[in-house]
């Protein structure tokens, strides 16, 4: 399988406004032109207390992986999401075996939403969107065309998965959300 086939099959988008940030994913997944499942669940929680969203997008195993990779450095972390991130970019970088593993994450707590890729890089989005995934593309502009809009970050984030999903044939509607209401927004 090359690594654009591999990359095919979800759109994960988080949206951060106001007092609330969302992490959103489709419930497809795809091998090649078929659909296996519907309703897989590519959001999870994680830290001590669940206060920590990660949508992963990518091969599932190696998305796994990945995920308890980050589990393990925010145990030697906690409270510290970035650096836990920054720290599994690094090994994700330079590790022989994590650097063949074709996945992206998008992590998001009450302080920061960021990117992490298989090439190192740990991103921010300076307008607090992220979408990753076959329809990320689909999602990232119907969310930053809606962020404007008196809606919450979750009606962004549904409207947005609802767009994707009508365009690429890799995302569905079963949409999966996990929020996180913040106190003191800016």
């Amino acid at each position: 399988m090359s690594e654009q086939q591999s990359w095919h099959g979800t759109t994960i988008l988080s949206v951060r406004k106001g007092n609330e940030v969302v992490v959103a994913g489709d419930g497809q997944v795809s091998l090649g032109p078929t659909v296996i499942k519907g309703n897989a669940r590519k959001v999870r929680r994680i830290g001590q207390k669940g206060e920590i969203m990660v949508g992963f997008a990518g091969a599932t195993a190696d998305a796994f992986t990945l995920l308890e990779r980050l589990e393990a450095k925010l145990d030697r972390h906690p409270g510290q999401t970035m650096r836990a991130c920054v720290e599994l970019a690094k090994d994700w970088r330079t590790d022989r075996y994590l650097r063949k593993l074709e996945a992206m994450m998008a992590v998001a707590d009450k302080d920061v939403s960021l990117v992490l890729t298989g090439q190192g890089d740990v991103l921010e989005p300076e307008d607090g969107i992220i979408a990753i995934g076959s329809g990320g593309n689909y999602a990232l502009a119907a969310a930053r065309a809606l962020i404007d809009q008196d809606l919450s970050a979750e009606e962004i984030a549904r409207k947005a998965m609802a767009i994707a999903g009508e365009i690429c044939v890799y995302t569905n509607g079963n949409v999966l959300l996990e929020k996180i209401e913040i106190e003191d927004a800016k």
